[in-house]
Protein backbone atom coordinates (compact mmCIF):
# COMPACT_ATOMS: atom_id res chain seq x y z
CA UNK A 1 0.00 0.00 0.00
CA UNK A 2 1.28 3.62 -0.25
CA UNK A 3 2.05 4.98 2.98
CA UNK A 4 0.84 8.55 2.38
CA UNK A 5 -2.46 7.25 0.76
CA UNK A 6 -2.74 5.12 4.02
CA UNK A 7 -1.87 8.52 6.10
CA UNK A 8 -4.63 10.18 4.47
CA UNK A 9 -6.68 6.98 5.37
CA UNK A 10 -6.04 6.98 9.52
CA UNK A 11 -6.23 10.70 9.44
CA UNK A 12 -9.96 10.49 8.49
CA UNK A 13 -11.09 7.85 10.37
CA UNK A 14 -9.58 10.14 13.38
CA UNK A 15 -10.82 12.93 12.58
CA UNK A 16 -14.64 11.45 12.15
CA UNK A 17 -14.36 8.35 14.78
CA UNK A 18 -15.37 5.51 13.47
CA UNK A 19 -14.05 3.30 10.14
CA UNK A 20 -17.48 3.47 8.80
CA UNK A 21 -17.83 7.14 8.75
CA UNK A 22 -14.09 7.36 7.13
CA UNK A 23 -15.14 4.56 4.54
CA UNK A 24 -18.28 6.63 3.51
CA UNK A 25 -16.58 10.11 2.93
CA UNK A 26 -13.65 8.43 1.11
CA UNK A 27 -15.57 6.50 -0.84
CA UNK A 28 -14.26 2.69 0.24
CA UNK A 29 -15.22 0.22 2.57
CA UNK A 30 -14.86 -0.28 6.07
CA UNK A 31 -13.06 -3.04 5.55
CA UNK A 32 -10.59 -1.19 3.10
CA UNK A 33 -9.74 1.32 6.13
CA UNK A 34 -8.76 -1.34 8.63
CA UNK A 35 -6.64 -2.51 6.14
CA UNK A 36 -4.75 0.97 5.79
CA UNK A 37 -4.58 1.20 9.47
CA UNK A 38 -3.28 -2.10 9.94
CA UNK A 39 -0.87 -1.57 7.20
CA UNK A 40 0.58 1.40 8.62
CA UNK A 41 0.58 -0.17 12.33
CA UNK A 42 2.72 -3.58 11.17
CA UNK A 43 5.14 -1.20 9.88
CA UNK A 44 5.32 1.33 12.64
CA UNK A 45 4.96 -2.31 14.98
CA UNK A 46 3.04 0.03 17.21
CA UNK A 47 -0.69 0.36 17.20
CA UNK A 48 -2.05 2.99 16.68
CA UNK A 49 -5.93 2.80 17.64
CA UNK A 50 -7.72 1.13 20.43
CA UNK A 51 -10.36 -1.14 18.94
CA UNK A 52 -13.72 -2.14 20.79
CA UNK A 53 -17.08 -3.06 20.13
CA UNK A 54 -18.47 0.42 21.29
CA UNK A 55 -15.85 2.93 20.07
CA UNK A 56 -12.45 3.42 18.59
CA UNK A 57 -9.86 5.68 19.94
CA UNK A 58 -6.61 6.90 19.22
CA UNK A 59 -3.31 5.15 21.65
CA UNK A 60 -0.96 7.88 22.97
CA UNK A 61 1.46 7.45 20.25
CA UNK A 62 -1.73 7.47 18.03
CA UNK A 63 -2.77 11.07 18.82
CA UNK A 64 1.01 11.90 18.41
CA UNK A 65 1.50 10.17 15.11
CA UNK A 66 -1.82 11.67 14.07
CA UNK A 67 -0.37 15.29 14.03
CA UNK A 68 2.47 14.55 12.54
CA UNK A 69 0.45 12.82 9.74
CA UNK A 70 -1.87 15.80 9.99
CA UNK A 71 1.41 17.80 8.91
CA UNK A 72 2.88 15.99 6.29
CA UNK A 73 -0.63 15.63 4.15
CA UNK A 74 -0.54 19.91 4.49
CA UNK A 75 3.07 19.94 3.05
CA UNK A 76 1.74 17.37 0.39
CA UNK A 77 -1.22 19.31 -0.43
CA UNK A 78 0.55 22.76 -0.47
CA UNK A 79 3.63 20.98 -2.77
CA UNK A 80 1.06 19.30 -5.19
CA UNK A 81 -0.61 23.16 -5.04
CA UNK A 82 2.45 24.53 -6.40
CA UNK A 83 2.14 22.45 -9.92
CA UNK A 84 -1.48 24.47 -10.22
CA UNK A 85 0.39 27.71 -9.34
CA UNK A 86 2.97 27.49 -11.89
CA UNK A 87 0.23 27.38 -15.02
CA UNK A 88 -1.03 31.20 -13.84
CA UNK A 89 0.90 33.99 -13.71
CA UNK A 90 1.40 35.12 -10.45
CA UNK A 91 -0.78 37.82 -9.27
CA UNK A 92 -3.38 39.52 -6.32
CA UNK A 93 -2.35 41.87 -4.09
CA UNK A 94 1.30 41.21 -1.60
CA UNK A 95 0.90 42.93 1.45
CA UNK A 96 4.41 43.09 3.21
CA UNK A 97 6.03 45.12 6.19
CA UNK A 98 9.42 45.63 7.48
CA UNK A 99 11.77 47.51 9.53
CA UNK A 100 12.57 50.89 8.02
CA UNK A 101 16.37 51.02 7.20
CA UNK A 102 16.44 46.86 6.40
CA UNK A 103 13.08 47.25 4.31
CA UNK A 104 14.03 50.35 2.72
CA UNK A 105 17.73 49.32 1.98
CA UNK A 106 17.01 45.57 1.14
CA UNK A 107 13.62 44.53 1.14
CA UNK A 108 12.94 46.77 -1.52
CA UNK A 109 15.35 45.83 -3.95
CA UNK A 110 13.63 42.45 -3.69
CA UNK A 111 10.54 43.53 -4.16
CA UNK A 112 11.10 46.13 -7.16
CA UNK A 113 12.85 43.11 -9.21
CA UNK A 114 9.23 40.91 -8.42
CA UNK A 115 7.22 43.60 -9.51
CA UNK A 116 9.35 43.93 -12.96
CA UNK A 117 8.84 40.17 -13.41
CA UNK A 118 5.52 40.00 -12.70
CA UNK A 119 3.32 42.74 -13.80
CA UNK A 120 -0.08 41.37 -12.63
CA UNK A 121 1.44 41.67 -8.80
CA UNK A 122 -0.14 44.25 -6.79
CA UNK A 123 2.11 45.33 -3.66
CA UNK A 124 1.22 47.63 -0.74
CA UNK A 125 4.74 47.91 1.16
CA UNK A 126 4.73 49.05 4.68
CA UNK A 127 7.92 50.15 6.41
CA UNK A 128 8.13 50.54 10.11
CA UNK A 129 9.98 49.02 13.11
CA UNK A 130 6.59 48.17 14.89
CA UNK A 131 5.60 44.87 15.54
CA UNK A 132 2.49 44.43 13.30
CA UNK A 133 -0.39 41.93 14.36
CA UNK A 134 -0.86 40.27 10.75
CA UNK A 135 -3.77 38.88 10.99
CA UNK A 136 -5.56 41.89 12.69
CA UNK A 137 -3.66 44.35 10.16
CA UNK A 138 -3.55 41.99 7.03
CA UNK A 139 -0.65 41.12 5.85
CA UNK A 140 0.90 39.00 3.42
CA UNK A 141 3.96 38.65 5.00
CA UNK A 142 6.77 40.28 7.17
CA UNK A 143 10.35 40.98 7.78
CA UNK A 144 11.75 40.63 11.34
CA UNK A 145 15.18 41.04 12.46
CA UNK A 146 16.42 39.82 15.93
CA UNK A 147 15.06 37.04 18.25
CA UNK A 148 11.97 35.83 17.26
CA UNK A 149 8.95 35.62 19.71
CA UNK A 150 7.21 32.58 19.43
CA UNK A 151 3.44 33.50 17.92
CA UNK A 152 1.30 30.88 17.71
CA UNK A 153 -0.62 30.74 14.17
CA UNK A 154 2.63 32.60 12.25
CA UNK A 155 5.36 30.22 10.37
CA UNK A 156 8.83 31.86 10.45
CA UNK A 157 11.88 31.04 7.86
CA UNK A 158 15.26 32.49 8.43
CA UNK A 159 15.87 34.63 4.98
CA UNK A 160 19.33 36.10 6.16
CA UNK A 161 21.71 36.81 9.02
CA UNK A 162 23.19 40.86 9.66
CA UNK A 163 26.76 40.56 10.87
CA UNK A 164 26.57 43.57 13.62
CA UNK A 165 29.89 45.81 13.55
CA UNK A 166 31.55 47.93 16.36
CA UNK A 167 32.99 51.26 13.91
CA UNK A 168 33.95 54.70 14.03
CA UNK A 169 36.09 57.06 12.44
CA UNK A 170 40.10 56.87 12.15
CA UNK A 171 39.66 60.63 13.89
CA UNK A 172 37.75 59.49 16.82
CA UNK A 173 40.64 56.66 17.50
CA UNK A 174 42.85 59.23 16.72
CA UNK A 175 41.59 61.01 19.93
CA UNK A 176 40.93 58.39 21.99
CA UNK A 177 42.61 55.84 21.33
CA UNK A 178 41.75 52.11 19.58
CA UNK A 179 39.83 49.43 22.00
CA UNK A 180 41.31 46.21 21.87
CA UNK A 181 38.73 44.37 23.75
CA UNK A 182 35.05 44.24 24.16
CA UNK A 183 35.54 45.55 27.50
CA UNK A 184 37.20 48.40 26.99
CA UNK A 185 33.61 50.17 25.54
CA UNK A 186 32.56 50.97 28.68
CA UNK A 187 35.73 53.85 28.65
CA UNK A 188 34.11 55.00 25.01
CA UNK A 189 31.27 57.73 23.85
CA UNK A 190 28.61 55.44 22.25
CA UNK A 191 26.39 56.35 19.50
CA UNK A 192 23.42 54.36 20.40
CA UNK A 193 19.51 53.26 18.79
CA UNK A 194 16.74 53.44 20.69
CA UNK A 195 13.17 54.16 19.22
CA UNK A 196 11.35 53.49 22.55
CA UNK A 197 11.83 51.91 25.70
CA UNK A 198 15.33 51.23 27.38
CA UNK A 199 18.50 51.18 24.96
CA UNK A 200 19.18 47.68 23.68
CA UNK A 201 22.69 46.27 24.52
CA UNK A 202 25.44 45.45 22.35
CA UNK A 203 25.41 41.72 22.07
CA UNK A 204 28.69 40.01 21.09
CA UNK A 205 28.93 36.28 20.20
CA UNK A 206 30.95 34.01 22.91
CA UNK A 207 31.53 29.87 21.96
CA UNK A 208 28.98 27.80 23.94
CA UNK A 209 27.37 30.54 25.80
CA UNK A 210 24.73 33.23 25.21
CA UNK A 211 26.08 36.33 24.11
CA UNK A 212 28.01 38.83 25.95
CA UNK A 213 26.30 42.24 26.64
CA UNK A 214 27.74 45.37 26.79
CA UNK A 215 25.65 48.66 27.35
CA UNK A 216 28.52 51.53 26.70
CA UNK A 217 28.07 55.00 28.21
CA UNK A 218 26.23 57.03 25.58
CA UNK A 219 24.80 60.47 25.67
CA UNK A 220 23.88 60.31 22.11
CA UNK A 221 20.73 58.52 21.44
CA UNK A 222 19.23 58.63 17.95
CA UNK A 223 16.19 56.75 16.25
CA UNK A 224 17.73 56.07 12.46
CA UNK A 225 20.31 54.23 12.00
CA UNK A 226 21.52 55.90 8.66
CA UNK A 227 21.86 59.13 11.50
CA UNK A 228 24.44 57.23 13.83
CA UNK A 229 26.56 55.74 10.82
CA UNK A 230 26.54 59.97 9.76
CA UNK A 231 27.34 60.51 13.35
CA UNK A 232 29.69 57.97 13.76
CA UNK A 233 31.69 59.04 10.05
CA UNK A 234 31.52 62.78 11.98
CA UNK A 235 33.90 61.46 15.02
CA UNK A 236 30.82 61.49 17.35
CA UNK A 237 31.53 57.70 19.05
CA UNK A 238 31.67 54.81 18.16
CA UNK A 239 28.53 52.66 17.16
CA UNK A 240 27.32 49.30 17.33
CA UNK A 241 25.98 48.93 13.35
CA UNK A 242 24.84 46.19 10.73
CA UNK A 243 28.34 45.68 8.34
CA UNK A 244 25.53 46.14 5.46
CA UNK A 245 24.47 49.52 6.05
CA UNK A 246 28.02 50.82 6.50
CA UNK A 247 29.68 48.79 4.12
CA UNK A 248 30.42 51.42 1.52
CA UNK A 249 31.61 53.82 4.61
CA UNK A 250 34.30 51.32 5.56
CA UNK A 251 35.77 50.93 1.67
CA UNK A 252 35.95 54.59 1.81
CA UNK A 253 38.05 54.92 4.64
CA UNK A 254 35.02 57.35 6.67
CA UNK A 255 34.38 54.29 9.39
CA UNK A 256 36.63 51.70 11.05
CA UNK A 257 35.96 48.04 12.17
CA UNK A 258 37.27 48.77 15.47
CA UNK A 259 37.63 44.57 16.02
CA UNK A 260 38.50 43.00 12.55
CA UNK A 261 39.37 39.78 12.36
CA UNK A 262 36.78 39.36 15.20
CA UNK A 263 33.51 37.50 14.12
CA UNK A 264 30.90 40.00 14.72
CA UNK A 265 27.03 39.37 16.16
CA UNK A 266 24.79 37.61 14.00
CA UNK A 267 21.56 38.91 14.29
CA UNK A 268 18.78 36.77 12.45
CA UNK A 269 16.20 38.03 9.57
CA UNK A 270 13.28 36.13 9.50
CA UNK A 271 10.05 36.21 7.14
CA UNK A 272 7.47 35.49 9.14
CA UNK A 273 3.49 34.98 7.36
CA UNK A 274 0.56 33.34 8.92
CA UNK A 275 0.07 29.70 8.80
CA UNK A 276 -2.95 28.52 6.30
CA UNK A 277 -3.34 24.93 4.70
CA UNK A 278 -2.33 26.46 1.28
CA UNK A 279 0.45 29.06 1.51
CA UNK A 280 -0.51 31.81 -1.66
CA UNK A 281 1.92 31.27 -4.35
CA UNK A 282 2.84 35.40 -3.90
CA UNK A 283 4.11 34.67 -0.61
CA UNK A 284 6.13 31.38 -1.37
CA UNK A 285 7.71 33.14 -4.35
CA UNK A 286 8.24 36.27 -2.36
CA UNK A 287 9.82 34.44 0.58
CA UNK A 288 12.12 32.79 -1.88
CA UNK A 289 13.59 35.28 -3.44
CA UNK A 290 14.18 36.87 0.07
CA UNK A 291 16.23 33.93 0.91
CA UNK A 292 18.12 34.18 -2.37
CA UNK A 293 18.77 37.68 -2.58
CA UNK A 294 19.37 38.95 0.94
CA UNK A 295 22.25 37.01 2.29
CA UNK A 296 24.76 38.31 -0.96
CA UNK A 297 23.96 41.75 0.69
CA UNK A 298 25.08 41.06 3.95
CA UNK A 299 28.55 40.36 2.88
Amino acid sequence: MDRLSSMAVFVRAADLGSFAAAANELGISATMVGKHIRFLEERLRVPLINRTTRRQTLTDFGRTYYERCRAILAEADAADALATDQLHALHGRLRVTAPVHFGRHCVLPVLLDLAQRYPELEMDVSFSDRIQDLADDGIDLAIRTGALTPSPGLVARRVARQTMIVCTAPSYLARHGHPVRVDELTTHAALVYRRAGPVPPWLFPRDGEAPLEIRPPNRMRLDDLDAIADAACAGAGIAWLPRWLVQARLRAGALVDVFAGQPGFLYDVHAVWPQTPHVPRRVRVAVEALAAALPAMME
